[in-house]
Order: C-alpha cells, then sequence, then structure tokens
C-alpha cells in the first residue's frame, strides 16, 4: 500500500465504461419498476429474512420490501461517488505517474461491474421475497447464494488480479 498521496488523474468515461453505465441506470430502474409494480400484488405480510436454505424465518410488512430498492439505489450512487476518487484509495501496487491510468481505470471498472452486481442481487432479493410471497415456486432455490456470493466476489477477485498483473 502507498503511504504518500497518489498523482490525482481524472479518467475520461469510455465508450464500453458509458455501456456499462447504461446497464446499470436500466437495472436499477427495471428494479424499482419491478418492485413498484409487484408491490400492490403483496400481500400485508411477506417473507423479510431467509435461512441459508431459503426457509422464511422472519416476516413483516409489504412496505418492506420497498427498502430494497433504496438500499441498491443508495448504494449504487454511493460507489458511483468513490468510484470518482481512485487517487484517494488503497490500492494492491504502488501507484506512480507511470501506472496510475490504467490503475484507476482498473478501479473505476471494478466500482462500475460491482455497481451492476449490487443491483442484481437486490433485485434477486426482491424477486424471491415477491416469488415466496404470492406463493410462487422459488426457482433460485440453493443456487440463490451461489449466484450472490459469485456475482459480488468474482468480479472483485478478477479485478485485484488484474491490478496486480498490471504494477
Amino acid at each position: 500500500m502507498n503511504s504518500q498521496a497518489n498523482p490525482e488523474i481524472r479518467i475520461p468515461l469510455t465508450t464500453a465504461g458509458k455501456i456499462i453505465e447504461a446497464i446499470g441506470l436500466l437495472l436499477l430502474v427495471s428494479f424499482w419498476y419491478f418492485t413498484l409494480s409487484s408491490y400492490s400484488q403483496l400481500p400485508d405480510i411477506i417473507p423479510t429474512h431467509f435461512r441459508t436454505n431459503n426457509v422464511v424465518d422472519g416476516y413483516g410488512n409489504k412496505w418492506n420490501i420497498i427498502m430494497l430498492p433504496i438500499i441498491a439505489t443508495i448504494l449504487y450512487l454511493g460507489l458511483t461517488i468513490v468510484a470518482r476518487f481512485p487517487h484517494k484509495m488503497n490500492h494492491l501496487v504502488t501507484i506512480t505517474e507511470a501506472n496510475a491510468r490504467k490503475q484507476y481505470s482498473i478501479i473505476t471498472e471494478m466500482f462500475r461491474i460491482l455497481k451492476i452486481a449490487i443491483v442484481i442481487v437486490f433485485f434477486l432479493i426482491a424477486f424471491e421475497t415477491v416469488q415466496i410471497a404470492l406463493g410462487l415456486p422459488d426457482v433460485l432455490e440453493k443456487w440463490f447464494l451461489l449466484i450472490v456470493f459469485t456475482l459480488v466476489f468474482a468480479p472483485i477477485f478478477y479485478f485485484l488480479i488484474i491490478s496486480s498483473k498490471n504494477a
């Protein structure tokens, strides 16, 4: 980790970055649409907590379903803001004038992908909640946790490896 100040370089938004951002926003809007359009169909009491085997062990008011897109939106916006300051972050490698642009590009791309992953994870939680609340089949069943962990940790590990190879 670098103890001295990292060079402050602005990373321009590439075409690929714009596409990833558009996908993230589209997913976030779709998530809100799904949640709000499902709300009226939900019973007054819905599942709010699941054990690892997707057995419901907590219930609450259907307003709780609205918290999922709210939290996802807050995290999405937070990661958007944080990604604008890659020079303020700790990196696996020492940041120099020579590697700063590449390292910052890697970390900002990681945050873009993580934003998508987080929206998908919360979307899946809402989807599972709606399915179970409406008495519909649990389509993800035992795969839910594997999907969630893969969506969150695969991009992190991938980008950390890429970052360390581009030192």
